[in-house]
């Protein structure tokens, strides 16, 4: 038995009045391969069958057979197609796609500090390849899986930041480049939009800014420090916090993401952003406790750095009510249980 299936079902149940259009439709996605396309493709195969839609998936990736080993059940779905290439330069496939997800470019620390104009150049080359290639297929429905980060830094008295918020981050740090990146990429949607109404064109280019998030397929071993401090637990070890543990921050669940995800995909308005996250926030010393408390009680939790009295910690939390009021989005699967279904699959996933 699939080991979401608990998880699928309710996508499924949440989104079943959105799926008719996509009837013997096609639908191109980038990024098919990373914690965000593993969920999207999850879902839409699920659905595909449940719903016998009879649709079809045209899926982008770098190493094709690396990806049908680490997921054969996705790679080997009859209404899955692999396609081999890098997204800044990849071949069009043929015939007509009526729907494109461009969901590439992984939120790396490692590549923005080691590599940064690497990553500049795949997340805004890679953007304009996908929306060249959408005008190019006759793509009714754009979806560009933005970032939070496009805000800049959150200002100490905002507790949750709304899609109305002007802020930016520095264009001259060298740290802001994955944040450029997703606000130019914003912009090119922003303007293919444009071309396409100049053109009588049926084009909808939707945003969906994304935050942090918990569930299966995330890494245990990147920059997420929910997923470290899982595979702290895994591991029989101290969770370890980095810094002071003052930074806050909240987790969705990757099944209420991928809710969040279709719904903007056939519903949100074109050029209206909508932030897809939580907006229960934590700090990353709550944030370990609770890790533990769920899992394993008696885990140590070694915390590296002081913190400076009275200094008003980093936040990272977004706003969710026009999601909630445009949308009719909410977040069905709590913190705690998101912790107890990513740790499950993990353990079970290790013992096939």
């Amino acid at each position: 038995m699939n080991r979401l299936s608990d998880d699928l079902e309710m996508i499924r149940s949440a989104t079943e009045g959105l799926w008719e259009e996509m009837r013997g439709q096609r639908i191109f996605i980038t990024g098919g391969t990373g914690f965000f396309g593993c969920w999207l493709l999850e879902s839409f195969c699920h659905v595909n069958r449940e719903l016998g839609l009879g649709a079809r998936a045209t899926v982008l990736s770098r190493d094709p057979a690396r990806f049908a080993a680490k997921a054969p059940h996705l790679a080997n779905d009859a209404a899955v197609t692999m396609h081999g290439g890098d997204v800044r330069s990849f071949d069009f496939p043929e015939g007509e796609f009526r729907y494109v997800i461009h969901a590439a470019t992984e939120a790396s620390a490692k590549q923005a500090a080691e590599a940064p104009l690497e990553m500049l150049t795949t997340i805004v080359g890679g953007t304009a390849r996908a929306l060249e290639f959408a005008a190019q297929c006759g793509a009714r429905k754009f979806l560009l899986t933005s970032s939070g980060a496009v805000y800049g830094r959150q200002p100490a008295e905002m507790t949750h930041v709304p899609e109305s918020y002007a802020g930016a981050p520095d264009p001259l740090d060298a740290a802001s480049v994955y944040a450029e990146g997703k606000r130019a990429s914003e912009l090119m949607c922003a303007l293919h939009q444009k071309a396409a109404t100049a053109k009588d064109a049926e084009f909808e280019a939707k945003i969906a800014r994304c935050w942090a998030f918990c569930g299966p397929h995330l890494p245990l071993d990147a920059h997420f420090a929910i997923g470290n401090f899982i595979g702290d637990i895994l591991a029989g070890r101290a969770i370890a916090i980095a810094g002071d543990g003052t930074p806050r921050r909240s987790y969705l669940y990757a099944a209420d993401l991928a809710i969040w995800l279709w719904t903007v995909l056939f519903r949100a308005p074109a050029l209206l952003p909508i932030n897809v996250g939580s907006e229960r926030d934590v700090s990353i010393r709550e944030l370990a406790e609770i890790v533990a408390t769920t899992l394993a009680p008696a885990t140590q939790i070694e915390i590296a750095k002081q913190a400076v009295p009275g200094m008003a910690p980093m936040r990272y939390v977004p706003s969710v009510a026009r999601a909630e009021g445009l949308l009719g989005l909410r977040e069905r699967v709590g913190l705690e249980e998101a912790i107890r279904r990513t740790f499950t699959w993990h353990i079970d996933s290790r013992s096939e």
